[in-house]
């Protein structure tokens, strides 16, 4: 397999995911310029990263390569307790995270996107900032008395570890959130998501 992916991205979900199950894999580092490259864009017409190879299988979309990833080692146990239900759940949180909250955050990255005057772009941030509270509530709530989102690891748990690193990078605190700020430093101590993040700054553009 071969990630194709941005430091501190959405991708490194899918870097952790790789280290959980133990995948041999190869982390290629793109950037603003490689992703728009002739090359790259026969792979994926989107542009953009994460992108996963498998052969000759060309895979985009942040919740489809978490899954397939954790399809491959079906022993990880990332995709629930094999229950229909059990699967379901982590799909749900998955979903949620990768839709409701990623998109949240969009507004801050590219507020130019949004917006037709630049000037608006603080105001923008602060709304953003807010409905982004609303979401880290949620998420709070549900790590209620768990160690993992749905109650056992699965690939939301990396998903929602990258928003929260988002959130800290934004000065949005986490203070207020002490099930979140639990699971956070729970992540950080983690062996594969240690050496995710250290294989992504560590690997040349």
């Amino acid at each position: 397999m071969k990630l194709y992916y941005f430091p501190g991205a959405c991708s490194l979900a899918d870097h952790i995911v790789l280290q959980w199950t133990g995948i041999a894999h190869e982390a290629l580092r793109m950037s603003r310029e490689s992703i728009k490259s002739d090359e790259y864009l026969a792979m994926n017409p989107n542009g953009n990263v994460p992108l996963l190879a498998h052969d000759d299988f060309m895979l985009t979309e942040n919740a489809a390569i978490l899954g397939y990833i954790a399809e491959q080692r079906p022993e990880a146990a990332l995709l629930g307790d094999g229950s229909s239900r059990g699967r379901a759940e982590v799909m749900r949180w998955l979903a949620y995270l990768n839709s409701d909250v990623h998109g949240a955050f969009k507004p801050i990255f590219s507020p130019a996107r949004f917006l037709p005057d630049e000037s608006l772009a603080e105001a923008l941030g602060d709304q953003a900032r807010l409905q982004i509270a609303t979401h880290l509530q949620r998420l709070d709530r549900q790590l209620e008395g768990k160690d993992w989102l749905v109650g056992t690891r699965s690939v939301a748990d990396p998903y929602l570890f990258v928003m929260l690193r988002w959130a800290v990078g934004k000065n949005i605190p986490l203070d207020p959130y002490k099930n979140l700020s639990r699971f956070l430093e729970r992540m950080y101590a983690d062996a594969g998501v240690f050496a995710a993040i250290a294989n992504e700054e560590d690997a040349p553009e």
